[in-house]
């Protein structure tokens, strides 16, 4: 049996990722560019810069790269107060820690944003460590991420799974080569997910949680 999970955050255990492309549909459009809310959500997951990057492309003013993220960082943040975990995350969670698993998470997130998500996952005394993107060069799909994980479960990748809800998570699970369980909540289709490399794919922390002894994280899925 793997002995540490690593999480994603936002789509994974708090629901979060519409408020993003809200956030980030605002900053576009004040900044002077339309850009699809449906091309935002499936850029959701990137790393400020690289989401920028993906969605206006090479030809952009790239002086204006941090001013796009600083805006988007200010939107999103009068969210915090409010943010929501998702159905069975803290729960989710604890039955792992019952479990002896390590919980670490390796998010996107970092500063006052990933404190204001901790605060809505409410499970701070479950959780090892975070692996955020103040901690890495490189954010997902890169491995980076997983990597720096490991090292806080202080486990190798073949006795972690990675659980998480966008293309961007499996694929940096698969390329660290950890296990990667997708989750539905996020918006991403499962096909999309298994595409990336799913192993497994559930609906909501819920689903997985029901499935906690017999499913994916005990190998039999």
């Amino acid at each position: 049996m793997a002995r540490a999970a690593l999480f994603d955050v936002d789509g994974t255990l708090a629901d979060t990722n519409h408020l993003h492309v809200v956030a980030w549909w605002e900053a576009f459009r004040q900044a002077g560019e339309r850009v699809a809310t449906h091309d935002i959500h499936r850029a959701i997951g990137l790393g400020s810069g690289d989401l920028v990057a993906r969605l206006l492309g090479d030809g952009r003013d790239r002086d204006r790269d941090e001013e796009l993220s600083s805006a988007h960082a200010t939107l999103y943040g009068t969210y915090f107060d409010r943010l929501a975990p998702l159905e069975g995350a803290r729960d989710l969670l604890y039955a792992l820690a019952e479990r002896d698993w390590r919980i670490v998470l390796a998010t996107s997130a970092g500063g006052g944003e990933l404190s204001a998500l901790r605060r809505a996952i409410d499970a701070d005394d479950v959780i090892a460590g975070v692996a955020s993107a103040d901690d890495v060069s490189a954010g997902k799909p890169a491995p980076d991420p997983v990597h720096h994980a490991l090292e806080i479960a202080g486990c190798g990748p073949d006795e972690a799974v990675f659980v998480g809800d966008t293309v961007w998570d499996m694929r940096a699970a698969r390329r660290a080569g950890v296990r990667a369980v997708g989750l539905l909540c996020g918006g991403i289709p499962r096909h999309d997910l298994e595409e990336a490399g799913a192993a497994a794919v559930y609906g909501t922390p819920a689903d997985l949680l029901k499935d906690i002894d017999s499913g994916v994280l005990t190998g039999d899925g």
